[in-house]
């Protein structure tokens, strides 16, 4: 996509508002991207504005009336409050915004294609036969088209006739200032992190964000009718490492000016080698480890590293130390003799997950995903929203939830021998 300005100064690069990565992919999806669907998704510039704000307001005494009211070259919200009357909020073109919208559907008006994120899962047949809990239509982001370039986010997305329908059981009210509002049935839930995305990030608080981009407390459940308080303090303006969640997809907004200060997949191969050359060995088999390419993340090779998950020393593959009374799951660690998983060592490739530069050096616990120290303890920390009622922090990069005190361990390599 190209911005205006573009036809004059061919070599100018599109603008880039940012990018949203899907949480427990680690670089791509399983059978690759394709299209709308993929793991991370850039939003640019667009050639023409198609950002959309607020006009009009019409009170309906039925349903068919408010479809008569919306018709289908204008944007427009129904909230039905009753059999006997819907609201219709129209909106018109806004020439100053772009809008990007996010859901299930696979309807052209939707940008990013975002399907349920089944832990660890290896290809799209393990994600087919969830009942999805995300909406066609689950939200709209709109930026503006001049700097700083603004990011917000809104609760549900307009369909193909370019309408969003809050139906009876809908969470909905007046505003003090007369505007209707609502909520999605599942909600689109936000946390901002505390100082940026950054090594000294710090985890937020989840809120929930209403149709209008209004901030909310969580509501009991994420369904209940009841709508959570109104936080007047916070807004719904996206920052660099802003987690939206989608009631079974979570995605992490980079900003382009975050993701500028980001390690490159470049730099994460530089250090894979730096590791490899380092040669480390197996302390028992004595065996030189390497972590395989990036483009082999799923199979197993023989020189992979593995590691005992509860004491961090790393070890090439071998059979032995199985503890048979504990259904051959735990094993004790040859170095140590503390008993635990035993796990193949993957990196984490995803480089907009990380919140450093710095080397590889921990792991997180049972899945093995390695990335950096303070990757990892940031990660740790975050409490994900887990299906309708329930929090815990989870691996970015496979999305398996975290276990163990700390939720990841630092690796012990044994250098070469000789």
């Amino acid at each position: 996509m190209f911005s205006p300005d573009q036809e004059n100064h061919p070599s100018k690069a599109p603008v880039k508002y940012g990018e949203l990565i899907v949480l427990g992919y680690n670089g791509s999806l399983p059978n690759g991207d394709r299209g709308r669907r993929k793991s991370r998704f850039a939003l640019f510039k667009r050639p023409k504005a198609n950002g959309v704000k607020p006009s009009t307001v019409h009170i309906a005494c039925t349903p068919q009336a408010a479809k008569a009211i919306s018709n289908k070259d204008q944007h427009s919200i129904s909230y039905t409050l009753s059999r006997a009357q819907t609201v219709v909020v129209e909106y018109t073109h806004d020439s100053n915004t772009d809008m990007f919208q996010i859901g299930r559907s696979t309807e052209s008006p939707i940008d990013f294609v975002v399907t349920d994120t089944v832990p660890g899962s290896q290809s799209n047949s393990d994600t087919q036969s969830v009942q999805s809990t995300i909406s066609r239509f689950a939200c709209r982001i709109i930026c503006e088209r001049n700097p700083p370039y603004t990011a917000r986010i809104y609760a549900a997305g307009f369909d193909s006739s370019k309408n969003i329908f809050l139906g009876e059981k809908a969470a909905k009210w007046k505003t003090s200032d007369g505007q209707m509002d609502g909520l999605t049935t599942n909600g689109v839930l936000v946390m901002h992190p505390r100082n940026g995305f950054t090594e000294d990030s710090k985890p937020g608080i989840w809120r929930e964000i209403s149709v209008c981009g209004n901030v909310f407390s969580l509501r009991e459940t994420r369904s209940a009718q009841q709508r959570g308080k109104m936080v007047e303090i916070e807004t719904n303006q996206l920052q660099d490492g802003s987690l939206i969640d989608l009631c079974g997809a979570t995605l992490l907004w980079r900003t382009a000016e975050g993701l500028s200060h980001t390690p490159t997949v470049k730099h994460l191969e530089a250090l894979r080698q730096e590791i490899n050359a380092a040669r480390p060995q197996c302390p028992v088999g004595f065996n030189t480890l390497a972590f395989p390419s990036m483009k082999r993340k799923d199979v197993v090779d023989e020189k992979q590293p593995w590691v005992y998950l509860n004491c961090g020393h790393v070890h090439g593959y071998h059979n032995w130390g199985n503890k048979e009374e504990r259904d051959g799951k735990d094993r004790e660690c040859p170095m140590c003799r503390s008993v635990g998983p035993y796990v193949p060592l993957w990196l984490g490739c995803e480089a907009g997950f990380y919140v450093d530069a710095g080397p590889p050096t921990h792991a997180f616990s049972p899945c093995g995903h390695v990335c950096s120290e303070k990757t990892t303890a940031y990660w740790s920390q975050i409490p994900l929203p887990h299906g309708t009622h329930t929090f815990h922090a989870a691996c970015p990069f496979c999305a398996h939830q975290l276990a163990g005190e700390q939720g990841y361990i630092r690796l012990i390599f044994q250098g070469p021998l000789d």
